[in-house]
């Protein structure tokens, strides 16, 4: 009996191109997203020879999406969200405002109409958070402070697109396309509105009262069964159910969905087991999401309209990117953060295509339009690892250029600078702690309780003005940078504690500590065995890694178990 297998030949040739191409990308020295983006142009419709089911790699791609988010969610609290707002909220909203504008104006210069470019800009502000995720995870700051604040800046980019979608087929009539009720279209503007913020609002409420207690729970009730096969189930089957029942019944995207089916479960103590278990699948279905987006790409426009094709690169890669690291700075926030917020910035993906797909059916947008930000996408997602190896040299030719780096960053902000307020002998024998987070919380709370002074160097500045209000030492900015240490009088203190996961600038901050107090002991938190036998061969003092401590600590209880059960025997 014949029967159809394009989904198995499909993931089959995907899987297989993305392997052959990501290896030979890899040998050349080069990211193995751009090899994946290669093996989606072979396989697809523009090349000669096999073509896979460019449908079904699309939903498979979607699926992609839901488990990479769903990942992120599984790391990224409410707290986190709330503690960059003040950034990521306006940052997002503005940059978007000034992104669509750049690519309404050229639009416009075409010859487009006022519709044509508004959907067109917009679908050029919008960045990939597939592609932000693995760019923030393989260069290890997905946990950082700079992370979350680009994390949280996507977050809100999704809010507004999701409203973006339902608005334009209301709005497609009076600017210039085809009203399409299947779309929505047809009815008030503000009517269409507030259903939607009431959609969004209803599950966002729904997932923080009524999931953070249920889903944690159901997870607990199948952990319990010992099955290792139901456990990876629960976890799949929640990100994608909660993924497609936010779209279908709330109106939200697939992203936003597992996005927060990842924050209820992160209230679990079975939250790192349950990141752990979908890893593999994450990292497939990424794949498939990269080998997809390539599928699309239609070489022909770099022949037929090279010129436009570049200028649509230089509004995402240039513009965007400009405006992200001005706005960051207009919001006082450090060079170093703008320099990564932009360059997590600089691509777009999967919104885009589904806004430009959404301008082509209410006729808003010409055809060509379509194919040009598709092309657009795949040469910035190409580009962005070169993108952020750019930043490198930046941040250091910054750190050398102190004076223009002083132009460049917050005027005068009085969070950088220690109180004069602070008593003399609080700032002799100190402890100075960088990051204030969960475990920075903790280890302050053991010191303040044994009655040690201590200064927090913290990046997030409505933490830092917050503890100044509770009287506790604090200064703002990036501890790998000189100038944070001296204010928190590192050249006085006793011991400098490392409780940030910014493994990244642990190097600078140690080498400055020892620099301005060569008897200084430092203390260091790390995430893996690779990052600690680094830090050992450089004399980084005593360090922490969470999983080894955690085995320290259950191996002492085990022997005092058996110890005490001994005891009572003899």
């Amino acid at each position: 009996m014949p029967h159809n297998i394009s989904l198995i030949t499909t993931i089959a040739a995907a899987l297989g191109a993305g392997l052959l191409f990501g290896y030979l990308a890899t040998r050349l020295r080069l990211p193995a997203l751009v090899g994946y983006l290669a093996a989606g142009i072979i396989i697809g419709p523009a090349t000669p020879g096999f073509v896979a089911d460019t449908a079904l790699a699309g939903q498979l791609a979607e699926i992609g999406v839901m488990l990479m988010m769903f990942g992120v969610g599984l790391h990224f609290s409410l707290d986190d969200l709330w503690d960059v707002r003040r950034v990521a909220l306006p940052g997002a909203v503005l940059q978007i405002a000034v992104a669509t504008a750049l690519g309404m104006g050229l639009a416009h210069f075409w010859g487009w109409s006022i519709g044509g470019g508004l959907v067109f800009g917009l679908a050029l502000s919008v960045a990939s958070t597939v592609v932000l995720l693995r760019a923030l995870e393989e260069r290890g700051i997905l946990d950082t402070f700079n992370g979350r604040i680009a994390v949280g800046w996507l977050v809100v980019e999704d809010l507004v697109t999701v409203l973006v979608l339902v608005l334009l087929p209301a709005l497609a009539g009076s600017l210039g396309g085809e009203v399409d009720t299947s779309h929505g279209g047809g009815g008030d503007l503000w009517t269409t509105l507030a259903i939607t913020l009431g959609q969004v609002t209803a599950f966002i409420v729904l997932m923080l009262v009524v999931g953070r207690k249920l889903f944690p729970w159901i997870l607990w009730q199948v952990a319990r069964t010992g099955s290792r096969e139901l456990f990876t189930l629960c976890v799949i089957a929640a990100a994608v159910g909660i993924a497609y029942a936010s779209t279908h019944y709330f109106g939200v995207s697939f992203a936003l969905g597992s996005f927060f089916a990842g924050m209820v479960l992160r209230e679990s103590a079975l939250a790192h087991r349950a990141a752990e278990e979908s890893l593999p699948l994450r990292d497939a279905f990424a794949v498939l999401f990269f080998v997809s987006v390539g599928m699309l790409f239609e070489p022909s426009i770099l022949i037929e309209q090279p010129l436009k094709l570049l200028a649509v690169v230089a509004i995402i890669v240039v513009g965007k990117s400009v405006a992200a690291f001005l706005l960051v700075l207009v919001l006082r926030y450090p060079a170093k953060t703008a320099l990564m917020v932009s360059a997590s910035l600089a691509q777009i993906g999967e919104f885009s295509f589904i806004l430009a797909a959404l301008g082509l059916s209410l006729k808003l947008m010409p055809v060509e339009g379509q194919s040009l930000i598709l092309a657009g996408a795949i040469i910035s997602i190409a580009l962005n690892p070169v993108v952020f190896h750019v930043t490198k040299p930046l941040e250091r030719w910054l750190g050398k250029n102190q004076d223009l780096a002083a132009k460049f960053d917050r005027p005068a902000d009085p969070l950088a600078e220690l109180p004069t307020s602070v008593p003399h002998e609080h700032l002799r024998g100190q402890v100075v702690l960088v990051g204030y987070g969960r475990v920075g919380r903790r280890i302050a709370a053991g010191l303040k309780e044994k009655g040690i002074s201590f200064v927090v160097a913290e990046q997030n500045r409505e933490v830092v003005d917050q503890l100044r209000k509770e009287g506790v030492p604090a200064v703002a900015g990036n501890a790998g940078e000189p100038a944070v240490l001296i204010q928190a009088h590192i050249a006085h203190a006793s011991m400098l504690v490392i409780a940030t996961p910014d493994t990244f600038h642990v190097r600078a901050m140690i080498e400055t500590a020892r620099a301005l107090n060569p008897n200084i002991k430092t203390v260091v938190r790390t995430h893996n065995d690779e990052e600690a036998d680094l830090l050992r061969s450089e004399r980084a003092g005593e360090i922490f890694m969470g999983e080894q401590e955690l085995a320290k600590g259950m191996t002492a209880y085990v022997l005092d178990s058996f110890e005490k059960k001994q005891d009572k025997h003899h």
